[in-house]
């Protein structure tokens, strides 16, 4: 039998608390899934918490990853925002436990836990801001709110997990192409 480590508590937690939410999981659930007894978790982890943030703080993670990674490119913002948007779908696709219980089991954190969560997605959310004032500010889009842009946009973007499968009528690159283009073409200049 292969030793559980704290990794797989985590994996298995993003599975459960995606599938059946924070609240829907007992401890025992988790230990059901990793092959523990549901108190010997607490060997591993001191409290579900601390488990949440734990798989809350990788989903943040990759989507900063995708983020810093489009931010860097030496492209103009329109291309940016291509990059941008693929890579969210990228780690919303391949990593939907994650994405799952960063989008919607992170308002079960206790008051100050919830810090830490909320900077990482207003992080995120800024390096949309950013691309939507480079490209206003380079005449490529037309000046709108940054904020409520980005907003609007990541709402699309996150919404992509209730409906779009790999092997529906759309693949990947033609979903990325239909929002980049959706999205484009409300920033374009009149």
């Amino acid at each position: 039998m292969a030793t559980v480590t704290r990794s797989d508590i985590i994996d298995a937690a993003g599975r459960l608390f995606a599938e059946r939410g924070y609240h829907g999981t007992s401890m025992r659930d988790l230990g059901n899934e990793v092959g523990l007894l549901g108190s010997s978790i607490y060997s591993h982890v001191n409290s579900k918490a601390e488990i949440l943030t734990e798989v809350i703080d990788k989903g943040a993670k990759l989507f900063q990853a995708s983020a810093d990674a489009a931010l860097a490119a030496p492209v103009s913002a329109p291309e940016k925002l291509e990059l941008l948007i693929s890579g969210h779908i990228d780690v919303v696709m391949d990593h939907a436990n994650e994405v799952k219980t960063f989008l919607y089991e992170s308002r079960f954190l206790a008051a100050d836990q919830r810090a830490v969560p909320l900077e990482q997605r207003n992080t995120y959310e800024a390096a949309f801001r950013s691309v939507f004032v480079q490209g206003a500010e380079a005449g490529d889009f037309k000046r709108l709110d940054p904020v409520i842009t980005s907003i609007l946009t990541l709402s699309i973007l996150n919404a992509i997990e209730r409906w779009f499968r790999d092997d529906g009528r759309l693949d990947r690159g033609e979903l990325t192409q239909r929002i980049v283009g959706f999205t484009k073409a409300s920033l374009e200049k009149e």
